[in-house]
């Protein structure tokens, strides 16, 4: 056990690389005796304290935590001399000397009578949950915003037609009407935009493989365009060369396509050009839609695909902000991966891969 080990035995078997090092989280252990035995990668980063100084040592003085009011929260803690019966401390939020914010969890690991034998200390970055809870603050004002508009114009006209149905002839109500449930549809697609994000974000994309033959996905997303009111002249559809049998979802698939033709069309101008062709470096497929705007400026290309990016005028123009997030996480749930640069003849270029798959992989 720890205290029969000669000083530094322990941190020694353990200062190479092992399996704490995959977490995401920060991680110290120290033993029996206070000492340093893990001191993983994350740590490393957020601490800013080299693993090979901390092993070995008293956790207490590699890693000196304060709480806001300057405690040392150790000395209030005592986690080598406090209640036996103690399992685990809830997180907190804790500062390095420098002024460095962390989110820290303690547990405890005990022997006979209730010796501490392992103190474990998880540190998370505060200003990354920071982030996080940002985003998900403006994810929920970006949706009522968006939510808000349709549904005033929901209640509105019906209770202007519940109240003065007579008033109106049929002309009047089948505009009212036709308006109430193109409204209607705007919220469906805003809802389930928030459903996708949520399943992206927790991992939980159902994937119903079949086979899909992708250039007639594309003729029909273009159809749809069409049929909305687009003219079949903005559009080109080009395919290079045979397929191998594709197994994708095809309801993300349409997704996917949807999503990247109609920004191609509101952020873009001129022709909208949709590729398909065999993928050059594996057995797959890979769809490239162009357009002929002003293309992504060099700047935002690393914040394309987060949430709530829009591109130039998209302010101007209404959405989210979330239909390329989630267009990359429906081609990454398939096994592919997505990039966006300047196209040849100008604007941008989105380009995807999906690898074919099997039958065997399909679900």
């Amino acid at each position: 056990m720890g205290g029969e080990e000669p000083p530094g035995v322990a941190a020694r078997a353990l200062s190479g690389p092992g399996p704490a090092d995959d977490l995401p989280d920060g991680l110290l252990v120290a033993d029996r005796d206070a000492r340093v035995v893990v001191f993983n990668t994350a740590a490393e980063r957020m601490t800013g304290i080299a693993a090979a100084a901390a092993l070995g040592r008293d956790f207490r003085d590699v890693l000196p935590l304060h709480d806001a009011e300057g405690r040392d929260w150790w000395k209030c803690l005592a986690p080598y001399d406090g209640l036996p019966t103690r399992t685990r401390h809830p997180e907190r939020s804790l500062f390095l000397p420098g002024g460095t914010e962390l989110l820290v969890t303690a547990g405890y690991r005990r022997g006979d009578g209730g010796r501490v034998e392992r103190f474990s200390v998880c540190l998370r970055d505060a200003q990354r949950r920071a982030r996080q809870e940002r985003d998900r603050a403006d994810l929920v004002s970006t949706v009522a915003h968006e939510l808000r508009s349709p549904l005033t114009s929901v209640k509105g006209f019906t209770a202007t037609l519940l109240a003065k149905w007579h008033r109106f002839n049929d002309d009047q109500k089948r505009v009212m009407l036709e308006t109430v449930n193109a409204d209607a549809d705007r919220v469906t697609r805003l809802i389930t935009e928030l459903l996708d994000v949520s399943r992206i974000e927790a991992g939980r994309l159902e994937m119903r493989r079949q086979v899909v033959d992708l250039p007639d996905e594309v003729r029909k997303v273009i159809a749809g365009r069409v049929a909305a009111g687009d003219a079949e002249d903005r559009f080109r559809f080009e395919v290079r060369g045979a397929l191998p049998e594709m197994w994708l979802d095809p309801d993300k698939m349409d997704q996917i396509l949807g999503n990247l033709v109609e920004n191609a069309v509101r952020h873009g101008a001129g022709t909208v050009t949709i590729v398909v062709e065999p993928d050059a470096h594996k057995e797959g497929a890979a769809v490239s839609v162009r357009d002929e705007g002003e293309g992504i400026p060099p700047e935002a290309v690393q914040r394309v695909f987060r949430q709530f990016w829009r591109g130039p005028g998209g302010n101007r123009r209404g959405g989210t902000g979330l239909g390329l997030y989630i267009v990359k996480g429906l081609v990454e749930a398939h096994g592919g991966a997505i990039t966006v640069r300047r196209a040849p003849g100008g604007g941008a270029e989105f380009r995807f891969t999906v690898p074919a798959g099997a039958p065997d992989h399909a679900s």
